[in-house]
């Protein structure tokens, strides 16, 4: 089954369907550092960087399957909420674009869970619609990561699967799963990391080293104030923690109160340990770029339903 993947950032959704068992033929991304860190990984046989908005569908070559984790940030409850009148909501009509054009069987979509409920439920009317339209019997479900994906992150995401009425098959959400990792497997508070993520002396320091104490949870991080995680897992990983130096979820170990590493922050998004950035790319870039990707092993179970579904 070959993917054609819109929005890919640094391949996170384009990883799950590959885990799945799916090719992608063709991807595209604008962000040039998100495609040095996809070309890293991927190499760049599939990778076209570019605005999506200039490039006619003519150009995209035939596939089965249309993935995209569109821009959230117009329906976030983080952001002003602007929804389609923000320019990167309209690019979700990019999307409904090559769809028009490319009729696959399957689409799968990712975004933020206010996407339900933005402009009382208007613009998710308008999307359901956009995809029934052209055919598609459309199936969607707010999932976290911790009771979906078997990642201890509290990350819930709306995900969208579209599968083509002449298809004559019903798609149905993965089950949940039980949760049998930790934070504390993910994260070794033994072992000292790279400088870079301790908090020295300062004003924020200051501010947080009362509340961060406790050795077995995480600490997300909201108005520069700290928030202890009561159930046990990593706060949501968010875009923010590369624009904003103090918005990276922190925890105390053996050497002081730190910033979950990079590495750390992958786990924490499913990604395997062969997973790494470029060299030349900055620690806020790499910060942002999983903040704006997905949880890979819930990815794969939806891409590996998507498969069972469609190839019957």
């Amino acid at each position: 089954m070959k993917v054609c993947s819109l929005f890919s950032g640094i391949g996170g959704i384009d990883l799950g369907f590959i885990q799945a068992g799916f090719e992608v033929v063709w991807a595209n991304e604008k962000d040039p550092a998100a495609c040095r860190t996809y070309r890293h990984n991927f190499g760049d046989a599939s990778l076209v960087e570019g605005d999506i908005t200039k490039i006619p569908a003519s150009a995209i070559p035939d596939f089965d399957v249309l993935v995209a984790g569109f821009p959230c940030q117009p329906f976030s409850i983080a952001g002003k909420q602007r929804g389609f009148e923000d320019k990167r909501g309209n690019l979700f009509f990019e999307i409904t674009r090559i769809i028009d054009a490319k009729r696959p069987k399957t689409i799968f979509l990712e975004n933020v869970p206010n996407l339900v409920e933005h402009d009382d439920g208007r613009t998710f009317l308008v999307i359901f619609n956009s995809l029934a339209q052209f055919g598609y019997n459309v199936y969607y479900r707010v999932m976290s990561a911790n009771e979906y994906g078997n990642i201890p992150q509290a990350r819930k995401r709306i995900y969208i699967v579209a599968v083509h009425e002449s298809l004559n098959v019903h798609y149905t959400h993965p089950d949940v799963v039980e949760l049998k990792v930790g934070v504390n497997s993910i994260v070794d508070r033994s072992n000292r990391k790279k400088d870079i993520y301790y908090y020295k002396e300062g004003p924020f320091l200051d501010q947080i080293r009362n509340v961060v104490q406790n050795k077995t949870i995480i600490y997300g991080i909201h108005d520069d104030r700290p928030q202890p995680m009561k159930n046990g897992l990593c706060p949501t990983l968010t875009a923010g923690m590369g624009t904003h130096e103090n918005r990276v979820p922190v925890l105390v170990d053996d050497f002081g109160i730190r910033k979950l590493t990079i590495r750390e922050c992958l786990d924490f998004q499913g990604f395997p340990k062969s997973f790494a950035f470029p060299n030349n790319l900055s620690l806020q870039d790499a910060y942002k770029q999983i903040g704006n990707s997905v949880c890979v092993p819930l990815i794969k179970r939806i891409a590996v339903s998507i498969l069972n579904c469609i190839s019957n």
